[in-house]
């Protein structure tokens, strides 16, 4: 009986044993799995970078006309999406017109002076030639007179007569010359340039391509795909100014691109150590929780944002306090056709893999 009492004794302390390593070794791997999870977290953790100071940002500008006059309808609503091209406003056509047809009046009359200037040159050179002839015929009479006036053949006035009307025919003859060289430079060192190639006809024909330039910039039209603003302020009426932006206070039509969008992040200068162009970014809209969108980082600022402040910080001071500064990086968005719109403005949270991964020596 003591016998047995004994062995089962042993049995429960053996148990009991067992079961106290098979604690410790449950405890100890427990710990051990914890470490090497926390580990590979920490290794492969050092690859992301994100930062909620990220915001959308997309083109945008402020209407504006390079022609003046008043505006005769306004032909989109506020928060209307346009497409490139799409009439925004215009512009009373009227003057304009009047002035494309005055160019084009002053083309053809100086198509007609160009043409009979050089109608002009060849009528000289006619009359060159005419007067070339009879100064020859002078010539030879003045020659002539000049062996009968020494044999007392004719008088003297005959001779001066005769003399006198070679001096007057030679300098008709010079005065043509030089008349028909300031006509041969009038047309450019060409008696048989073209019209079209005339320097007078090009000024024309480019005073009516300004014309036309300006009477089709009366229809001022989208120049990309966006979403109007600030027309309330555009009404019929209104008197715009030649080159003046199309800003609340003038009356003009505000346009906000629906397909040049970015993200601008602003990343701490201690985080940017492994952040390079081309990393795969993570966005998350705080409009669309539910969602996520694609990027990578298109470009990274020289400089941190206190630089392009307008007073940017001076740490001359003796009560200096040390700032850690956040770079601009543009984040490029892979935007797909079924994506809600992305709104100027709209905060973001940024996840930036860098594909760094650490290691074990920066433990030690």
């Amino acid at each position: 009986m003591l016998q047995r009492t004994r062995e089962i004794e042993r049995a429960i302390t053996r148990s009991l044993g067992r079961k106290r390593t098979l604690r410790l070794l449950l405890m100890v791997g427990g710990i051990l799995i914890v470490l090497a999870a926390a580990l590979t977290f920490w290794l492969r953790g050092g690859s992301f970078v994100s930062t909620d100071d990220a915001y959308v940002r997309a083109a945008k500008l402020m209407v504006s006309t390079d022609v003046s006059g008043i505006v005769t309808d306004v032909d989109v609503r506020e928060g209307q999406a346009v497409k490139a091209g799409d009439v925004l406003f215009r512009i009373d056509p009227r003057q304009f017109r009047i002035a494309l047809d005055n160019a084009k009046a002053q083309l053809q009359q100086t198509a007609l002076v160009i043409e009979a200037m050089k109608q002009d040159y060849k009528r000289m050179l006619e009359d060159i030639k005419a007067h070339q002839a009879q100064v020859e015929l002078d010539q030879a009479n003045y020659e002539r007179y000049a062996v009968l006036v020494k044999s007392d053949s004719i008088s003297k006035a005959n001779y001066d007569q005769t003399r006198f009307t070679l001096a007057a025919d030679q300098k008709k003859l010079e005065s043509l010359r030089q008349q028909a060289q300031v006509q041969l430079a009038r047309l450019g060192g060409n008696p048989d340039i073209p019209v079209a190639e005339h320097p007078q006809y090009q000024q024309a024909k480019a005073n009516v391509d300004e014309a036309q330039r300006q009477l089709d910039h009366t229809v001022v039209r989208a120049p990309f795909n966006g979403i109007v603003t600030q027309v309330d302020t555009l009404q019929p009426g209104t008197y715009l100014v030649s080159q003046t932006a199309a800003l609340t206070n003038t009356g003009a039509v505000g346009l906000v691109s629906t397909d040049t969008v970015w993200i601008d992040a602003h990343i701490k200068e201690t985080d940017m150590t492994y952040v390079k162009p081309g990393d795969p970014v993570g966005i998350f809209v705080d409009a669309y929780p539910n969602r996520t969108w694609s990027g990578s980082v298109e470009s990274i600022s020289p400089a941190s944002g206190a630089e392009f402040s307008i007073l940017p910080p001076q740490n001359a001071s003796g009560n200096w306090v040390k700032v850690v500064q956040r770079i601009p990086v543009r984040v490029r968005v892979d935007r797909k056709p079924d994506d809600p719109i992305l709104r100027a403005g709209m905060s973001v949270t940024v996840d930036i893999d860098t594909a760094h991964r650490r290691s074990l020596s920066e433990l030690f």
